[in-house]
């Protein structure tokens, strides 16, 4: 894409949300990574986060397995009790605070469809109730006895090793002592309890049936290899009173004319839009 036709196409993204009655924001893997977290695109991207895997030659796809936690626990809380002391304490990056003060101007409101696990849309200061987590939350664990139970990660704390192995005693369901994982939706997880996203996707199914003027849809850093993101911002654009803004270094192509594809990364091409708006 050269200089040029970008240009153009930030202005028209710019022109999109100044105009937009209401704002459905969706990020997938490449909304994170701009705050420093882990890459974990193909195998050489989780290997260079977690290099400890890599001798083993173990992939992302086997440490976010379900059946770890039931063939070993130690491991599988390594890799994620990892992950959740990493999250709790990433800072967001400005583009959430972009897309958050976009979503407080927008009269007709605001809602967020994420696969991201990490909770920095909570964090930004977006509310809760509008926001869905298409694969869970680390911030929440489950039960895997099968009490149904779902509850906070608040007050957990995993202390992991080197070798990225949990020390100590695992967490434990406070209700039937069972096993605790987080709750989230994991390769291969026949085991994993929908309770709580299955309220945020209604949720998000009512406030899209609200009657939201004219919708911008502004797509931040979804690749193609797991689409739900895609599909979700996709899904609306029957609508002619939708637009979609997808910003992405690699797959920003578009299927209908009149959307933007902005060849950039997911804090880029906010900053980029943004500058315009406030300039």
């Amino acid at each position: 894409m050269s200089n040029e036709v970008m240009s153009d196409e930030i202005a028209r993204a710019a022109e999109i949300i100044s105009e937009a009655d209401s704002l459905f924001i969706t990020a997938g893997a490449g909304m994170g990574v701009d705050s420093g977290l882990p890459d974990f695109r193909g195998d050489d991207g989780f290997w260079n986060a977690y290099p400890v895997y890599k001798s083993s030659n173990q992939s992302f796809r086997d440490m976010a397995s379900a059946d770890v936690f039931l063939t070993d626990p130690v491991v599988a809380w390594g890799f994620y009790g990892h992950r959740l002391n990493l999250y709790r304490k990433v800072v967001p990056h400005e583009g959430f605070r972009i897309l958050n003060e976009w979503a407080n101007r927008a009269r007709g409101g605001s809602f967020v469809f994420t696969s991201n696990v990490d909770g920095q849309f909570q964090k930004t200061g977006f509310s809760s109730s509008h926001i869905e987590e298409c694969h869970g939350s680390i911030h929440y664990l489950q039960c895997m006895r099968g009490c149904g139970q779902v509850s906070s990660a608040d007050g957990c704390d995993v202390v992991v090793n080197e070798q990225l192995r949990a020390e100590g005693i695992l967490p434990s369901c406070k209700d039937c002592g069972g096993l605790l994982r987080p709750n989230i939706l994991m390769f291969d997880d026949l085991w994993w309890n929908d309770i709580r996203h299955a309220e945020q996707r209604e949720a998000r199914l009512d406030w899209l049936s609200g009657g939201r003027g004219k919708l911008a849809i502004v797509e931040c850093g979804a690749g193609c290899s797991i689409p739900t993101v895609r599909r979700a911002s996709e899904s609306l654009l029957k609508n002619d009173n939708v637009q979609l803004i997808r910003i992405n270094p690699n797959d920003y192509s578009v299927p209908k004319e009149g959307a933007i594809g902005i060849n950039m990364g997911a804090l880029d091409g906010l900053k980029a839009i943004d500058a315009l708006l406030t300039g």
